[in-house]
């Protein structure tokens, strides 16, 4: 962690910093937590229509959403002038957009805001509802677009990762003939699906073909960027630009969700302000160099005593290797802090909690080492992004 931060840039953390890592770091989360409650509440784009604001749809990580959690599926949005960016599909996105008030205002039907949306990666939890894009977009706003929706995620990686812990016991793969379909395959492969209820729709109640609406495409990495999933899935690298409108630039990197292959975390720079999603990842210096200035830096945290108490010792090799992954593929909260702060970003706001139960004290050690504000993310919360005021001389 040391060499990742010191090869980031980071400088020492200051000594009352550290002395505050125990009861400051509870009191600083829960402080933070506190003022987010006021920062904003659902409510109609029609109130940012010249602003910007980051709005967080779902925060649980993982199959926490199934789990007892009252909190949705990972997912977050990017509001620009009365324009929304999606990113990621978690479980229930497409019901907390109507609550959050992203929806046009009446008689829109909702979807027609939507911009662009954006994946992160291809696990579960981050597009277990891609198809309540695909099976009611068109009635929810998608049909009334003027513009195609873009969607934008990861390519193919190319080939099977390498089976944790060997070959023994492991079961046939499923679909060998494309067992790691890129965004465009996946998205090719619900259309076909659920085609009986798709093409219903446009016979019987003449809903356009979804091809005529969403605009797919997968991230082409740099050209000369060499890349081994299995050894080095997120190699040092610059940002770079995959998508541009008048009211917003996206960039992305590779982070390391081993055995993910690509894993993308991305920034979003409007005019008055930025906001960088991680994505799913240990800490990273692609990461730290993507984020580095920015206005809020939405962040994964996982809470490592928590793994230990699902998977009690001794494991057996499936348990093992799922601990093995929750602890080394996602960011601990003893260590996002030093993260946002290498980044010299202003706020921090945890989301993709795991586990998302509610209770902020769980998180108060990632406050160590940041000296900005930390909000513990809640789903429907809003957070403008207010441009910085420039420095009195």
């Amino acid at each position: 962690m040391r060499e990742l931060f010191s090869r980031a840039g980071a400088g020492p953390v200051n000594g009352f910093r550290l002395l505050c890592a125990g009861a400051c770091a509870a009191l600083a989360v829960l402080a933070s937590t506190s003022h987010a409650d006021s920062i904003g509440q659902p409510h109609s784009t029609s109130a940012t229509q010249s602003g910007a604001s980051l709005v967080l749809l779902g925060t649980a990580g993982g199959r926490t959403s199934w789990r007892g959690s009252q909190s949705a599926g990972i997912a977050s949005a990017v509001v620009v002038n009365g324009q929304v960016y999606l990113v990621d599909f978690g479980a229930g996105w497409l019901r907390r957009y109507f609550q959050a008030g992203l929806g046009a205002p009446p008689p829109g039907q909702g979807l027609e805001t939507l911009r662009a949306a954006f994946i992160t990666h291809l696990h579960a939890d981050h597009i277990v509802d891609y198809p309540s894009l695909v099976l009611f977009g068109a009635s929810d706003g998608l049909a009334e677009r003027r513009q195609k929706l873009k969607v934008i995620g990861p390519g193919s990686r190319g080939k099977l990762p390498p089976a944790s812990g060997g070959n023994d016991g492991v079961a046939d793969v499923v679909a060998p003939e494309q067992p790691m379909p890129g965004t465009v395959a996946m998205t090719e492969a619900l259309y076909r699906a659920f085609a009986a209820d798709i093409n219903d729709n446009i016979l019987d109640s003449r809903k356009p073909n979804p091809h005529s609406r969403v605009d797919v495409m997968d991230i082409t990495l740099p050209a000369g960027l060499d890349v081994d999933p299995d050894r080095d899935p997120a190699p040092t690298m610059a940002p770079f630009e995959i998508y541009r409108d008048e009211n917003v630039r996206v960039t992305a990197t590779l982070v390391n969700h081993a055995p993910v292959y690509p894993a993308f975390a991305f920034r979003f720079d409007t005019s008055t302000g930025s906001v960088v999603f991680s994505g799913d990842t240990s800490p990273d210096r692609n990461l730290i160099r993507l984020a580095q200035g920015a206005d809020v830096l939405v962040h994964e945290v996982i809470d490592t005593a928590w793994v230990d108490s699902l998977f009690p010792k001794p494991r057996s090799a499936a348990q093992e290797s799922k601990a093995h992954h929750l602890v080394h593929a996602h960011t601990a909260a003893s260590d996002v802090g030093a993260v946002a702060e290498a980044a010299h970003v202003k706020t921090l706001v945890l989301s993709h909690l795991a586990p998302a139960d509610g209770d902020p004290h769980r998180w108060a050690a990632a406050s160590q080492g940041f000296s900005g504000k930390v909000i513990v993310g809640r789903d429907l919360l809003w957070i403008p992004l207010v441009p910085t005021a420039p420095e009195s001389k």
